[in-house]
């Protein structure tokens, strides 16, 4: 019988989610968490096989999210199911230890592989992000062709709110940062990107990242 933790501040997420996993010839028990709090909770108390990880949830909201959640149990099988735009996140979360990464518009089927794959063992994720990290890895090509590849996971959370117009003091409020920690994100991205302001900012996403 597998332990199954889906994590989302939404009900009818976590709802459907459970729907899911009923459907799936997999003998499963799944317990909820509607916090990263709750989460660690869990965590420490029981054995899990898999968690399906919101990465917008309260409490957590970054990629450290993974350490924390290795540090109690390093075998637990993770899978990110976001709303954040998968070209943007998708493998940074990958790199810093998630077993796959799911895009929550993603159809009922491809949820169900993607469960069944990292509840196997593999690693999960789409086309695209397989082709992106392809790109990558081509040596006949310049490492960071894409220079948003040069950012951070953290610098990409604050340059996607930037990017729809929030305010550095609401970035701080919802990522649980000092005002000064975000304005130092905000100049190194500026300056990583080669920027000097929020139109050009814009500009650079659109022309290497056109879904945003």
């Amino acid at each position: 019988m597998k332990t199954i933790l889906v994590a989302d501040d939404h009900t009818i997420v976590r709802l459907g989610i459970t729907h899911i996993i009923s459907t799936l010839p997999i003998p499963a028990t799944v317990v909820e968490a509607e916090n990263f709090d709750r989460v660690i909770h869990l965590l420490e108390t029981q054995d899990v096989d898999l968690l399906v990880l919101d990465i917008n949830i309260p409490g957590g909201n970054n990629s450290q999210m993974i350490d924390a959640i290795r540090l109690r149990q390093p075998s637990v099988r993770i899978l990110i199911f976001s709303g954040y735009d998968e070209q943007l996140f998708a493998i940074n979360y990958m790199q810093a230890g998630a077993d796959g990464y799911l895009v929550k518009y993603s159809p009922e089927e491809e949820i169900k592989i993607a469960i069944r794959t990292v509840l196997n063992g593999e690693k999960y994720m789409s086309a695209a992000t397989r082709q992106q990290m392809l790109n990558m890895l081509n040596t006949h090509r310049e490492p960071f062709a894409n220079p948003l590849s040069t950012l951070s996971a953290r610098e990409i959370e604050v340059m996607n709110l930037l990017t729809k117009g929030v305010q550095v003091a609401r970035i701080a409020e919802m990522l649980h940062l000092q005002i000064t920690t975000v304005s130092t994100y905000k100049t190194r991205i500026f300056e990583k990107l080669g920027i000097s302001n929020i139109v050009e900012l814009l500009e650079k996403v659109k022309m290497y990242s056109p879904s945003i």
